[in-house]
């Protein structure tokens, strides 16, 4: 299996060293949880507006799409869920602190950046077969990563999914964003020293 079929397979899998990391090292701060949680909201935000757009195509395990999403925030960024991945990824890195906080959101940019460069780069030369030049196009005027800001003018304006088929498919993001966030609270009131409102 090659590498970049590796990381898309466990794409759900391989940020968990991370998170464990995250967890051992975790000494919360008042201004590191609100800096955190805003970072977290604006990725969720960037995801939301993604799967909106998108739909079911962005929760499968096969590599491709039945049609190519050009519209919305898919006309200023072409991966908007990786990237609201990393700015959720950096922004638990603050809400966790510790002495590491800086570095670890440096590391989670550089890991995740790469892991996100294998899957892109395999997603875009099965788009590449699927859509051809439509797809060509698209690349060459919406950029991976760095959204653009004013959309692209030739994006094709499908309606958005309704937000109930939006959050019902992004419920178990946000539940794991849930979770983690309590999980990080639970420690610091029992274990770490008290924390510091």
């Amino acid at each position: 299996m090659s590498l970049r079929k590796f990381f898309f397979r466990y794409r759900g899998i391989t940020p968990l060293p991370f998170i464990l990391i995250l967890l051992y090292q975790s000494n919360l701060t008042t201004t590191g949880l609100i800096v955190g949680l805003l970072i977290v909201a604006l990725g969720e935000a960037v995801r939301l507006a993604g799967v909106r757009q998108a739909g079911g195509n962005t929760r499968t395990r096969k590599v491709g799409a039945k049609r190519l999403s050009t519209g919305g925030i898919y006309a200023h960024v072409r991966n908007p869920l990786y990237l609201g991945n990393l700015l959720i990824y950096v922004g638990f890195a603050i809400i966790a602190g510790g002495p590491w906080m800086v570095y670890l959101a440096v590391i989670a940019l550089i890991y995740f950046s790469i892991q996100y460069g294998f899957i892109i780069a395999l997603e875009e030369d099965t788009l590449t077969e699927l859509f051809g030049e439509e797809y060509r196009q698209y690349t060459e005027n919406v950029p991976r990563l760095l959204s653009r800001l004013r959309p692209w003018r030739d994006a094709n304006q499908r309606p958005p999914k309704k937000w109930s088929s939006v959050f019902n498919s992004e419920k178990s993001t946000l539940l794991n964003q849930a979770v983690f966030l309590a999980v990080l609270i639970i420690k610091e009131l029992t274990l770490n020293h008290p924390y510091e409102l």
